[in-house]
């Protein structure tokens, strides 16, 4: 029935225009963390307790993050500046080694306009231009990446996720020029928007593959990209 699934999805998302048509780069030993909504792929043999982990987007499902604290020990660093995921947040009991930071990631320090969804059922609000709800956009603060590492005293990362909400592209482009090269990338494409589209997310993944990454698990939506890089690709960042 997977399978089946599966391949529903991929000739749907081929006749939308969405199928990326690529496959993984590598083959590495890998396990799933979290819930059916929340979950990614890994390289376990990659995580310990020592490990540095960002996880960007957090909404109102952190079951990826509990679990990689649960099964590696790990403090996880989570970072989402929506109002309600705030509250969400707040209002659980988290293990200490969750560790919340109300703000979100940009190619730029600052502050930068938030889109509500259209369905006010959904938790995910989005930096990119969005007519239908721009009336109730607010200002919410970012940060470089590099600039909070410096402020958390972080000189590596083992493992960076984004579920921006179609920011993913811009701060993809600032961490090339950046040299910050963290160990696993995990990263949802928004190219289904309407203002993304399929060709952004493709020199997306020309970037990081152009800074030493390769691909080692993709999603059957054609959006969960999973990414591992080569000792190379981690020097500038390991000094």
């Amino acid at each position: 029935m997977r399978r089946i699934a599966r391949k529903i999805v991929k000739l749907f998302n081929r006749a939308i225009g969405n199928d990326l048509s690529i496959k993984p780069d590598i083959i590495c030993e890998t396990e799933r963390l979290g819930s059916m909504y929340g979950g990614w792929v890994i390289a376990g043999a990659y995580i310990d307790s020592h490990s540095i982990v960002y996880s960007f987007g957090i909404g109102e499902d952190a079951s990826f993050d509990t679990a990689l604290i649960g099964t590696f020990n790990v403090f996880v660093h989570a970072f989402d500046p929506t109002p309600r995921s705030i509250d969400w947040v707040r209002r659980q009991q988290f293990s200490h080694q969750f560790i919340m930071h109300e703000y979100g990631i940009a190619a730029f320090d600052g502050e930068a306009p938030f889109n509500p969804p259209e369905d006010s059922n959904h938790v995910s609000h989005t930096m990119l231009d969005r007519p239908s709800t721009n009336a109730k956009s607010f200002l919410v603060p970012v940060k470089r990446l590099s600039t909070i590492m410096q402020e958390l005293g972080h000189t590596r990362i083992d493992l960076l996720k984004m579920d921006i909400e179609g920011a993913e592209y811009e701060v993809i482009d600032d961490i090339a020029v950046s040299g910050i090269r963290p160990r696993q990338i995990l990263v949802e494409f928004h190219h289904r928007f309407p203002n993304v589209g399929i060709e952004k997310t493709r020199k997306a993944i020309d970037t990081l593959k152009s800074m030493g990454y390769r691909l080692f698990s993709i999603s059957a939506s054609n959006e969960e990209l999973c990414f591992i890089g080569t000792p190379e690709s981690r020097d500038s960042s390991d000094r």
